[in-house]
């Protein structure tokens, strides 16, 4: 929209070119572009770009624009209109996945603003519960009627046929009643609703050489139409049919019913406009060491993040682009607060316990550096007092508007593990997930204890509803060269990888179905434009 006019006699002749940017280096490279509209400040570009999305990664996006004002391939032959940047999860995290962006990059102008929508390709997620019977099959079995069951196979784009689904077998009956069964749409038809699917009924017997019945086609898009007329069919046996003059068909197979099942996803709830809230609890207990002292897991080098900066950037860098307002409360734990030296176990990193929050990542690692200078560190090492926290903001909201990831940095010796076993199986009922991330060289064996992946976690007897915590050693993702950007990504996509999954099975325990998307944008109707 409004973009800067660079053609004397007409308006500008727009094209957007996007770039992306590899994780470890910081190059940007040509992913795409649409196609030219001419004459325009306010084109609509049609041509798509279809790109991989994974919550726990990064993506940087760059959109340059430039009027077009030849033929030629080569953007430095054109004239450049301003750029924006943004990441792949901006766009998905914005209010109905629509990010509307001010565009930069020539000095003292206003360059207009661009409109980015994005939108998951779905059309493969949908599974299909179908019921079918027959009558009057043929009868195969000398003694006794037929033990039929049908062969359902989806046509490949050669004319072959793979099998795809076989339904049990219906003992000593001509007119047998199948159970339904739920297949994948893309199992059944890859995806295309006029595909051919071929169904086969065979007559069971015990040495495996079934009896072929007779078969019929048809597709999924006849299925769909439910239990009808239509849905009758003919079962043909062809040998039959080319000896018998008289022969009408081997019996007929009906659908009695087909429901369409969309399975939800991830990106359905963030759409609707769910909200991921963060929240850090930074360990404060003496066994890191004392700051001032370059062995210390806190101290503070001038030069480069210790390992609780760049573990809580890494992460949260991430989860910040899925919460609208960018406030996050930061906490700590096992600390002697000024001014009377009380020992805390969940104390505001910004010094306000009304208010413990802090605007963006940049805002948590100010107070956390804050808090260095002002706490004594002590002990013990209590995580129940900060799950139980964050435990009763979820607990005011459990209708899937709000979902909570508390992110837990730890050297890793803990003092209250049935306490924290306690707190984590109450937790599993509620809209959250836990990360702890172990730095320093400890054992971690509790942490792992915790993570659950082995055995579920279990306090007095109850075993967590869900599995909601995820334990990574920093010391894994050290990168002996030094390059801390690569590790950095690595062991965020390894923390973060579980939580859509986490999330997903909150909201579907609790049968919460997605909001519906806001009203997708429309332009102005007054606007006529003509494209080439």
């Amino acid at each position: 929209r409004n973009l800067l006019d660079r053609d004397t006699f007409s308006k500008s002749d727009p094209i957007c070119v996007l770039y992306t940017q590899a994780i470890g280096n910081k190059e940007w490279r040509e992913f795409g572009r649409t196609e030219v509209i001419d004459n325009t400040l306010n084109p609509d570009f049609v041509r798509k770009f279809i790109m991989d999305y994974f919550f726990e990664e990064r993506e940087n996006l760059r959109f340059d624009f430039y009027d077009v004002d030849s033929k030629s391939p080569n953007l430095s032959k054109h004239d450049f209109l301003g750029q924006m940047f943004c990441t792949l999860g901006e766009i998905v995290g914005s209010q109905g996945s629509r990010l509307e962006k001010s565009i930069v990059g020539i000095p003292g102008k206003k360059c207009g603003t661009v409109i980015v929508t994005a939108e998951e390709l779905g059309c493969c997620r949908d599974s299909v519960l179908m019921q079918f019977c027959a009558n009057k099959l043929d009868k195969k079995d000398f003694f006794g009627k037929s033990d039929p069951f049908l062969v359902f196979h989806r046509s490949n784009e050669d004319g072959s046929f793979t099998i795809c689904h076989k339904t049990e077998v219906v003992k000593n009956t001509l007119n047998p009643v199948w159970q339904a069964f739920k297949i994948s749409v893309r199992a059944l038809c890859n995806g295309d609703y006029d595909r051919t699917i071929k169904v086969e009924v065979y007559d069971w017997d015990r040495d495996g050489s079934h009896d072929f019945i007779g078969e019929f086609t048809t597709s999924y898009r006849e299925l769909s139409r439910g239990q009808s007329q239509f849905n009758v069919y003919e079962v043909i046996n062809p040998k039959k049919k080319g000896k018998k003059k008289k022969y009408v068909n081997s019996g007929t197979v009906t659908l009695l019913s087909f429901l369409i099942e969309t399975e939800v996803s991830f990106l359905d709830y963030i759409k609707g406009g769910t909200q991921i809230n963060f929240t850090v609890a930074i360990d404060f207990t003496a066994s890191n060491g004392n700051p001032s002292q370059p062995t210390s897991l806190h101290y503070m080098n001038p030069y480069q993040l210790n390992a609780y900066g760049m573990a809580l950037r890494a992460v949260g860098e991430i989860i910040q682009d899925y919460d609208s307002d960018k406030m996050f409360p930061a906490l700590g734990f096992g600390a002697r607060l000024p001014p009377d030296g009380r020992v805390s176990h969940e104390f505001a990193l910004n010094g306000n316990p009304q208010n413990p929050y802090c605007h963006g990542i940049d805002g948590v690692m100010e107070a956390y550096y804050r808090s260095l200078k002002s706490v004594q560190l002590y002990g013990p090492t209590n995580f129940a007092p900060v799950i139980n926290h964050v435990a009763r903001y979820a607990a005011s909201v459990k209708d899937g508007s709000q979902y909570f990831v508390l992110l837990i940095i730890t050297d890793g010796v803990i003092s209250d593990m049935a306490q924290t076993k306690e707190s984590i199986v109450n937790a599993s009922k509620l809209p959250m997930s836990i990360i702890i991330v172990g730095v320093g060289p400890a054992e971690f064996d509790a942490m792992e204890e915790l993570d659950g992946d082995v055995v579920r976690i279990s306090s007095r007897g109850r075993f967590a509803e869900r599995d909601i915590v995820q334990f990574v050693p920093f010391r894994d993702y050290i990168d002996r060269s030094g390059n801390h950007v690569l590790s950095m990504a690595r062991l965020a996509k390894d923390v973060l990888a579980e939580i859509p999954e986490q999330f997903l099975s909150y909201m579907r325990v609790r049968g919460i179905k997605p909001s519906p998307a806001p009203p997708p944008y429309t332009p102005p109707i007054h606007v006529l434009q003509t494209q080439i």
